[in-house]
């Protein structure tokens, strides 16, 4: 049983000479499945990004899991941590805010955040990515990374962490924090060299474009039918 769970766990498909594990393709299809449940503002959305997001973290940490890039992003890794955690209080809020609608209602209303919210976001994206930057220079990567790289990795955790909680709050503004994201994303996953990551990220990036006027839309159309206590905390 051991023998046959490490092999397809570390199972590879080689393309031109590069191998690729099938599990880092595989995550990032169930991303882009959540990706696609999210736009459409269904509560599946969440448990099916959670279970992407765990094979995906055992592609990014290096130092525990072999990967065939030899490399440990730090930020890539443990913003799949951080990823779970919010989508459990996405999962949770989606729900609560899905309560008295009909089967096939989506889960959520869109909106854009207001000032004082965006505000909010848009300090703690500044100061997380100054302060881990910094923590991820100290643990180092593993490999002779440059300066910028500990810059871009902070500013794609800091990012992911706002965006999937915008998301969970039903803001349009999610949509525009991943392609904040997914600028230095993709560059950084083809330097790293991990491939179907950066060619889902610029599938996604597209899809993020199509997803944010399909919210826009609604949130110019809808408007909810009742108003969830949870809606009432700041």
């Amino acid at each position: 049983m051991t023998s046959w769970f490490d092999s397809a766990f570390n199972a590879t498909l080689v393309i031109a000479g590069y191998p690729i594990f099938w599990r880092e393709i595989v995550g990032n299809l169930f991303g882009f499945a959540s990706a696609v449940g999210g736009m459409k503002r269904r509560i599946w959305a969440w448990p099916v990004g959670i279970i992407g997001n765990a094979l995906l973290f055992t592609v990014f940490f290096g130092v525990w899991f072999t990967n065939p890039q030899h490399h440990t992003m730090w930020g890539q890794a443990f913003r799949q941590v951080f990823f779970i955690i919010t989508s459990v209080y996405g999962w949770w809020r989606w729900r609560q805010t899905s309560r008295g609608l009909g089967k096939d209602a989506p889960a959520v209303v869109p909106r854009w955040a207001t000032s004082r919210e965006r505000l909010a976001y848009l300090g703690v994206w500044v100061a997380g990515v100054v302060l881990l930057q910094w923590v991820f220079s100290a643990i180092g990567a593993g490999w002779p990374a440059p300066r910028w790289y500990f810059w871009c990795d902070a500013w794609i955790f800091v990012g992911s962490m706002i965006a999937t909680y915008a998301m969970a709050r039903g803001w349009n503004d999610f949509w525009l924090a991943w392609i904040g994201v997914d600028l230095v994303g993709i560059p950084l996953l083809l330097h790293s060299g991990f491939l179907p990551s950066a060619a889902l990220y610029a599938v996604y990036s597209a899809f993020v474009i199509y997803g944010f006027f399909v919210w826009l839309k609604a949130s110019r159309t809808e408007r909810p039918t009742t108003v969830p206590l949870v809606d009432a905390a700041p």
